[in-house]
């Protein structure tokens, strides 16, 4: 079915009947169809009265399942959309009160439970945006609705309670204290109804399989209802309780849980069973909800957890059931010769006594962070409430965490939950890369498995009990020292143990006799399982090298990382290289790493680790193109002699990456690495990379989106270490920076970076016509940037420019720069910002106004202005003009430029702004009495600044002019040229006291000597001004002034 698509202009008021075709049109099997559907529901997001006619036909149920079920999602998505007030083309409130007021019954009536839930969803969302204001009655309607049907219809129960779970789903996870505060005051009646339910549900469904009654029926109805109702309880006892143990309800469903626990733990674990699917299913569900509660309370209110009835009891049996689960889990009799298989049905199904065993262990975790780590809050908390989490601190530490339980749980951890298992060995044999990555997983997923969540609970109990654990752990090393006889699972447990506890053993263990005596012979040790052990070592000297390893061991370390990377081997499978190329990154970060001592092993290792490179899956590239990485970074300049080898893989690398572009950056970034390491030497690579930056950062490629930044600190690095004269390749790569000036992306200081860098390298080159004109332009685009690093960066680009056109065309190059600053609006955008300034500064008392720009910026224009003036007075002159007459422009900038020098955080900028000022007084008449009117300004400014310039010193000096600098040997190309540039700024080379003692003479003479001089202009200056003036010259005849001559 076709038909054309309305857009919105053109549409008249919708029909349900054209909403069900457009819904059926995107349901259909054909793609023509479904883009045509598809198209026309988006056309109508925005029309009035869509949403309504969506939820219509949602409660149709004469209508197929698929039409309907799109209807729902379309309506959960334009909720996301548009539902919120301030939303744009929000959906009008009499249409939201209509879709409101269908919800519920909506979802209570369903039958179909994908479409309930779906509406639930809705529900929540709704819920979320809406309650209280909105919808004030949603939670005592769901109450009343629930009260009901409770005895009358267990359908409509379950669905009501699917709705009810799913906004407190929404509800639970507001941040905002008012939210927060809703959910609490509605959490007891809720709380209150779904325990009569849970009661009333458990009794019915327990009853019928104790032989009381044969309604099978209405005993799985009434389990489904409990477990709805139990997920609801757990998440409102945890939500909406800010001190749950306050609660008389929350004391009783907490008992009412344990006991409940320990009698569905018996139903399902009873032999012979007493329950078959789908009855034992349900009744383990039951058991992980109660688990999930009792660990979401110990870590979100671990004090009201400690403080409930029965609490540590609870912890304690749940380590009874950790430890029995631990007999199963941790045998020993594992074949490392088997090729056995899984069964695939099994392989992602956990046993419902593995999920408790976690919760176990993760609530053991939140009882030791509890007493020993407590998370810190802002929070005010009452005297009372600060007592009672001291009280449940201390009943933790001194009647759970005793000595003989820490050391039961150390001693099953290690010798059960650290061994590995047959179940290991098989999900190794069957895919070795993907097991490889899922050991190696980090974040949270230590969460959902036993063996990391024991690490992290053993690593808890090392550093808290050290005085208990210590010696116990000392003897359990020593047993498998410079043995044979001990079985590989023993020993990889071991190891475990002591590359956990590294950080807190490293004093009482002698490591380096352990890596000499046992594992130099343990890693060379073959036959079936010694790869497991292997895996073990590299892992194990990862730990251990930034703890503890002697300078003499460390080449023993280098031989043991070259034999586990030996592809020849056999017992050296992907998983152990792969590990050891991982492990290695460690090595080589570590701060006491030796670059001299590594380069003897250094070819053989990267040359090894380069062809596993070429073996492996693109998704354990990653970590061994960041340990090749790490060691181009610590070896630095001596990377230069295996740089070719490492180069000549990445081509197909990145061919072969497709579209992997975390490859792709990794490949960049160690080019990055290799270019700052080798410096100029690295020029025999630009043939490859600079085609690669240039696709890069092309606009509109999808290349540069992926990899964007990493091209741009790559082309950074390059120009940073090129000599100059630079290539023809190199410099026509300057063209690409314009296009990226224009997107003012993340990465635009980088492009700013690379442009500055561009000056410095090719002046003449950058400085041409019409590079010069793009630059200013999109530099004066720029000059309003907020980012102050930013803005410091179109600075320093432009007062470069200035600097090396003077240095390169002298007089004229500074005309054209002016007119070029003039033309792009620069220099307008400057005035007007110095103007707005010098005007807010004439505003006093209530009316007074503050400036657009800031300090810094403000000091930033007058850097720009100041490099003008200096490089040639009557071009700044000129410039002037440019923003009106002369006289007056000179009179309001003066006053805000000399305002200004207090506000010049740097001495430097004040020193430039001193130099450029005073060379205005070369100017010829008529300027001379219009530069003159500020004459006691100048006098100030002189004061000031000559005075930290020849503060401090005695040898008549000035503190900014710079010794000759030969620079050093790790000098590259770049920092070169930025030394030679800053060398020869007139800011370090000029003596500000001699400067300024040169151009007041040549005006006192110009004004017709001292006298006149005296007469006409110094008249008018303060005497206290013009004595700390006087008083920075050294004078034979005090009488004199200092810029006279002195006899």
């Amino acid at each position: 079915m076709s038909f054309a698509i309305e857009v919105p202009g053109e549409a008249a008021p919708l029909t349900p009947q054209q909403v069900y075709l457009a819904l059926q049109c995107a349901s259909s099997s054909q793609q023509l169809s479904i883009q045509t559907g598809t198209q026309q529901l988006q056309t109508w997001e925005t029309q009035r009265g869509y949403y309504p006619l969506l939820q219509a036909v949602y409660l149709d149920k004469t209508l197929p399942s698929e039409i309907r079920y799109l209807a729902i999602i379309q309506l959960k998505n334009g909720i996301d959309k548009y539902w919120r007030k301030t939303a744009t083309n929000a959906i009008q409130p009499e249409e939201k009160a209509q879709i409101r007021s269908q919800l519920l019954d909506g979802g209570i009536r369903e039958v179909e439970t994908n479409l309930a839930l779906q509406n639930a969803l809705v529900v929540a969302k709704v819920v979320r945006i809406d309650y209280p204001l909105d919808w004030p009655d949603v939670l005592t309607s769901l109450i009343k609705i629930l009260r009901t049907v409770n005895h009358t219809n267990q359908l409509q129960l379950r669905r009501g309670m699917l709705i009810l779970l799913q906004v407190i789903k929404e509800l639970s996870t507001a941040r905002l204290r008012t939210s927060q505060i809703r959910l609490q005051s509605v959490a007891p009646e809720i709380v209150f109804l779904l325990n009569e339910i849970y009661t009333e549900k458990v009794a019915t469904w327990v009853g019928f399989f104790n032989g009381n009654g044969d309604d099978e029926g209405g005993a799985m109805d009434a389990m489904e209802n409990s477990l709805f109702a139990i997920k609801i309880l757990r998440r409102l006892l945890i939500a909406g309780y800010e001190y749950p143990n306050h609660s008389k309800d929350v004391q009783q469903l907490w008992e009412h849980s344990q006991h409940q626990f320990g009698q569905f733990l018996d139903m399902v674990s009873h032999d012979p069973p007493v329950l078959v699917s789908p009855a034992k299913d349900l009744v383990e569900k039951h058991l992980v909800q109660f688990s999930k509660l009792h660990a979401q309370m110990a870590n979100s209110h671990p004090a009201a957890f400690a403080l409930l009835p029965s609490s540590l009891d609870l912890v304690r049996a749940y380590w009874g059931l950790v430890a029995k689960f631990g007999q199963l889990y941790g045998s020993e009799s594992q074949d490392f010769s088997s090729n056995t298989r899984r069964d695939d049905t099994d392989k992602d199904e956990r046993p419902v006594m593995e999920k408790l065993c976690l919760k176990g262990l993760n609530i053991l975790r939140a009882c030791l962070k509890m007493v020993f780590s407590p998370v810190q809050s802002f929070k005010y908390k009452t005297p009372e409430v600060k007592v009672e989490q001291q009280e449940a601190v201390a009943l933790v530490k001194t009647q759970l965490l005793t000595d003989e339980l820490v050391g039961q749980v150390a001693s099953v951890i290690v010798t059960k939950f650290f061994v590995f298992r047959q179940v290991d060995l098989q999900a190794w044999e069957e895919d070795a890369d993907e097991w490889e990555v899922r050991e190696e997983g980090g974040g949270d997923t230590w969460e959902f498995e036993v063996r990391p969540c024991s690490e992290k609970l053993f690593m808890d109990l090392v550093i808290n009990f050290k005085h208990l654990l210590v010696q116990p752990l000392l003897s359990f090393f020593q047993s498998v020292a410079g043995t044979n006889e001990t079985t590989v699972v023993t020993k990889d447990a071991v190891y475990t143990a002591m590359g956990l506890s590294a950080p807190v053993v490293f004093q009482n263990f002698d490591f380096d006799s352990f890596l000499r005596s046992t594992l130099v012979n343990d890693v060379q040790q073959t036959g079936p399982g010694y790869k497991v052990l292997r895996r073990r070592i590299a892992i194990l000297l990862g730990q251990w090298i930034t703890i503890k390893v002697s300078e003499e061991n460390r080449p023993l370390v280098y031989q043991i990382f070259q034999h586990l990377l030996e592809r020849e081997d056999e017992t050296n499978d992907h998983v152990v290289r792969i590990t050891a190329a991982r492990q290695f990154k460690a090595v080589c970060d570590d701060f006491s790493f030796d670059p001299d001592g590594f380069l003897p092993y250094a070819q053989d290792i990267l040359h090894k680790l380069l062809q596993l490179m070429e073996e492996v899956t693109t998704e354990i590239r990653m970590p061994i193109l960041d340990t090749i990485r790490a060691i181009a970074v610590r070896l630095e300049h001596r990377i230069s002699q295996f740089a070719d080898e490492i180069v000549s893989i990445l081509p197909s690398l990145w061919e072969s990456s497709g579209e992997e572009h975390l490859i792709k950056q990794a490949i960049l970034t160690l080019m990055s690495t290799l270019v700052t390491a080798m410096k100029e030497q690295a020029q025999r690579y630009h043939a490859m990379i600079l085609p690669l930056i240039q696709r890069a950062v092309e606009p509109g490629s999808e290349m540069q989106v992926y990899l964007m930044e990493e091209a741009l600190d790559l082309w950074l690095t390059i120009l940073t270490q090129t000599p100059s004269p630079a290539s023809p390749e190199v410099l026509t790569l300057a063209e690409c920076a314009f296009p990226l000036l224009e997107i003012g992306s993340d990465n635009l200081r980088n492009v700013l970076n690379i442009v500055d860098s561009y000056i410095l390298l090719a002046p003449e080159a950058m400085l041409d016509n019409a590079v010069r004109q793009r630059l200013f332009a999109y530099m004066t685009n720029l000059l309003g940037v907020s980012k102050r690093e930013l803005a410091g960066l179109v600075t320093a680009i432009v007062e470069n420019m200035v600097r090396t056109v003077e240095a390169l065309g002298g007089s004229n190059g500074v005309t054209q720069v002016a007119n070029d600053l003039h033309e792009s609006g620069y220099t307008e955008k400057i005035f007007e910002g110095l103007r707005d300034a010098w005007e807010a500064h004439q505003t006093i008392g209530p009316g007074r106004r503050y400036p657009k720009l800031d300090d810094v910026v403000e000091t930033d224009y007058f850097t720009i202005l100041a490099r003008v003036a200096l490089a040639d007075p009557s071009v700044f002159v000129t410039v002037m003009s440019s923003a009106g007459d002369v006289t007056e422009v000179w009179r309001w900038l003066s006053t805000e430029w000399f305002r200004h020098f207090d506000s010049m955080a740097n001495i430097d900028r004040q020193k430039l702004s001193c130099l450029a000022l005073t060379r205005l007084l070369e100017l010829p008449p008529p300027m001379t009495p219009i530069i003159l009117e500020r004459l006691q300004d100048y006098f100030a400014m002189w004061a000031s600044v000559i005075s930290e310039m020849i503060g401090g010193r005695d040898d008549g000096g000035d503190n900014l002019i710079w010794l000759a600098n030969e620079g050093n040997e790790f000098e590259g190309p770049e920092d070169v040229r930025r030394r030679l540039h800053a060398g020869r700024d007139p800011v370090h080379t000029i003596h500000t006291f001699n400067f300024v003692k040169e151009r007041l003479g040549q005006m006192v003479a110009i004004c017709g000597g001292e006298e006149a001089f005296r007469r006409d202009w110094v008249v008018n200056v303060d005497k206290d001004v013009l004595a700390g003036f006087q008083d920075l010259g050294t004078k034979k005849n005090d009488s004199a002034a200092f810029w006279q001559p002195q006899e």
